[in-house]
């Protein structure tokens, strides 16, 4: 599934848009575009995280009866779709770390 940059932007606007904890405005250029870059990958693999666990609850709910089958299935796809988007970000990543270190120095 290819993954071009207005999918990605629209599919992690509310992962990556959150403001960052320090409150600090670093401008994009030296060690404060490497930490807000890490930051956000560290709020997508968060994000990950919790709809897994929003999905295992909600299969726990569907198997208890306290929870209807459309919201554990809404909540599997979730956590479907955010992995999904994740791995395709780790790929393009490996691609990006692979065709730099091809390159001549």
């Amino acid at each position: 599934m290819p993954l071009d940059p207005l999918t990605l932007s629209s599919a992690t606007g509310s992962v990556l848009n959150r403001p960052k904890a320090g409150g600090g405005a670093e401008a994009g250029t030296g060690a404060g575009a490497t930490a807000s870059f890490g930051e956000a990958l560290g709020r997508l693999i968060d994000g990950v995280e919790q709809s897994s666990a929003t999905a295992n609850t909600a299969l726990g709910g569907m198997m208890d009866k306290t929870t209807d089958v459309h919201e554990a299935m809404i909540a599997l796809q979730r956590e479907e779709l955010s992995l999904q988007l994740t791995i395709q970000i780790r790929n393009k990543l490996v691609s990006a770390y692979q065709e730099i270190m091809r390159m001549p120095i």
